[in-house]
């Protein structure tokens, strides 16, 4: 029998999503859910049938609809805009339902009424990126609209956008209404602080790992402070290579500072320079340019660090923060390594995964000191683990974790790595004792507070495990989908099914494991919804053939033996057995 090959067809995908959904959501969860149903119901659906449009998935804050005609796409996605400007006329700015928008046109995966693949996720990519109340369109969808559509475009060139393999050009529809969104209010006690990722001046495309490597450097280290509110790399890195007002910035992160600076790396030679701005005025309140041997790279960080800290009002614990200081690599050739290495693993590609295993191994084989490679180590191993749950895998993540803190006990990342592999072992009281001191040692890490709500839900504590992957999502407000599945199985923990199937729905690249699969099957059977929990695990069957859910869920490292019948008993409820 000839080989069944993947249903393929061409098509314009517009991927539409709530700004801050979350802050919404905890300001009134009933009158959001019910503004939501009735935009789509009176905005959104209409629109998309006039221009002869397909919704194909929503989830509780977005909506992906598929066009067979770009031109209709951008349309729509104009008008949508339009339309949800007027629709907010009159209501107060906190409650407004504003959307970003994208469009994508590109090959994608047919599978039932549902759709993959890069022209999906390209859009859902673009998305993230667009201005509350924008619309961005790739490159591909601008060559067939251009002309075409009642709308203007600013070119704002090639975009590097998270697990896309290649840059996409991007270009932005202007003329549709400017929004304003209320900014976090978690920031509003304490002095808050975006760092964009330095320029890379070195007239070598290739040395961008380095100067990215500074800018995570220092995020980390100003990450250590309580008294800041610092905001995660992965959003503030979204406006890479981009002309952006500071404004504009500190506007969309919420934040009142903005630290920007370029590298300029020649030989052994090293020119750094940076400036601090204050967001709401564009006055620079302080510059500073460091021509130093590059061996100095270092001392120019911790300047850098305490120049900021000196400036932001308010009182800066730098003591504290100094006296847990993570060891610096003695070998600069094994810290390029390292940079190196974060790249590739940062990327979050399966395909990676070797290379950057290579460069954490040369960078400790010329320098033994550096706990955040053996850190890298075991999380790379603990994410194979995650897929094939073999005894072995979990031994080796645990043995480099430990070897990680032993190395370097003020490094935050090792901490975290440990404790997530005392959890996988149930070993509830080292898991607590490791992960809080990661939080400790960067409660402005959004991935130290995932961890604390992963391990809340775990030890039977999910209601309070719901709130730091909230904070998180403040921590890191550019990119909503960044902890979704982690969010989806708390709230599943805390038998908010509903909720939780729309934090996995988020995750439009899903993992190569059977995880996500084991609770949008359990959530659906929990709410009677047999037909759907049926129809997901089936199509885990195709995709992961040799992966048996109730096995799966077997292994989660729940506390409680209540909490884990809970996930197995929903999976029952589908029809599965052991």
């Amino acid at each position: 029998m000839a080989e069944e090959r993947a249903q393929r067809r061409l098509a314009a995908i517009l991927a539409a999503d709530v700004v801050g959904y979350t802050r919404l959501m905890e300001r009134d969860e009933a009158g959001t859910l019910a503004t939501l149903k009735s935009r789509r119901r009176d905005v959104l659906d209409p629109l998309v049938a006039r221009h002869q449009g397909r919704v194909f998935k929503v989830t509780g804050d977005g909506v992906l609809v598929e066009f067979g005609s770009a031109v209709n796409a951008v349309q729509c996605a104009v008008e949508l805009q339009k339309a949800m400007a007027g629709a907010n006329s009159g209501i107060p700015q906190d409650r407004c339902i504003v959307l970003r928008i994208a469009v994508n046109l590109g090959d994608v995966i047919v599978e039932g009424s549902d759709l993959y693949g890069d022209g999906v996720n390209i859009a859902a990519r673009l998305e993230a990126i667009a201005d509350p109340g924008g619309i961005l369109v790739s490159g591909t969808a601008f060559d067939h609209v251009r002309k075409k559509v009642d709308a203007a475009f600013d070119d704002l060139g090639a975009q590097n956008l998270k697990n896309i393999a290649e840059p996409v050009h991007a270009y932005r529809v202007t003329g549709t209404p400017a929004v304003k969104v209320t900014a976090s209010t978690l920031a509003s006690s304490k002095p808050s602080i975006a760092v964009l990722p330095f320029t890379n001046m070195s007239g070598d495309p290739e040395q961008q790992y380095f100067s990215d490597g500074i800018s995570e450097d220092i995020i980390t280290e100003l990450s250590r402070f309580h008294s800041l509110f610092v905001i995660a790399r992965n959003s503030s890195f979204l406006f890479r290579d981009k002309s952006v007002d500071v404004k504009q910035i500190g506007h969309n992160l919420g934040v009142e500072y903005v630290l920007e600076g370029s590298v300029r790396r020649l030989g052994a030679r090293l020119r750094i320079t940076a400036q601090l701005i204050e967001a709401a005025t564009g006055n620079h309140l302080w510059a500073e340019r460091y021509d130093r041997e590059i061996q100095d790279v270092f001392a120019v960080q911790d300047e850098v660090v305490q120049a900021i800290v000196a400036i932001l009002p308010g009182r800066i614990e730098e003591a504290g923060a100094r006296s847990a200081r993570r060891k610096r690599p003695e070998n600069l050739t094994a810290y390029d390594y390292l940079l190196r290495g974060n790249e590739l693993a940062l990327a979050f590609d399966d395909a990676q995964t070797p290379a950057a295993r290579e460069m954490f191994e040369k960078a400790i084989a010329l320098d033994g000191t550096i706990g955040s490679a053996f850190a890298w180590l075991a999380m790379l191993r603990l994410r194979e683990w995650w897929v094939d749950r073999s005894v072995h895998g979990l031994s080796e993540a645990f043995e480099l974790a430990r070897k990680a803190v032993a190395t370097d006990e003020n490094d935050g990342q090792s901490h975290g790595v440990l404790g997530l592999a005392y959890l996988e072992r149930r070993r509830f009281d080292e898991a607590t004792f490791h992960i809080e001191r990661f939080f400790t040692l960067n409660p402005n890490d959004p991935t130290a507070a995932v961890f604390k709500g992963e391990l809340l839900a775990y030890l039977g504590r999910a209601q309070e495990g719901i709130a730091w992957v909230e904070k998180a999502f403040r921590l890191n407000p550019l990119s909503p989908q960044a902890y979704s599945s982690f969010y989806g199985m708390i709230l599943f923990a805390a038998r908010r099914y509903a909720e939780s199937i729309a934090a996995f729905n988020r995750v439009l690249v899903p993992a190569d494991s059977g995880w996500e699969f084991v609770y949008l099957v359990a959530g659906h059977a929990h709410l009677g919804r047999l037909e759907e929990a049926c129809a997901i695990a089936g199509r885990c069957k195709a995709l992961l053939p040799s992966i048996s859910l109730i096995e799966f869920a077997s292994k989660e490292p729940f506390k409680n033996p209540a909490d884990l019948e809970h996930l197995l008993g929903g999976l029952r409820k589908a029809g599965l057995s052991e």
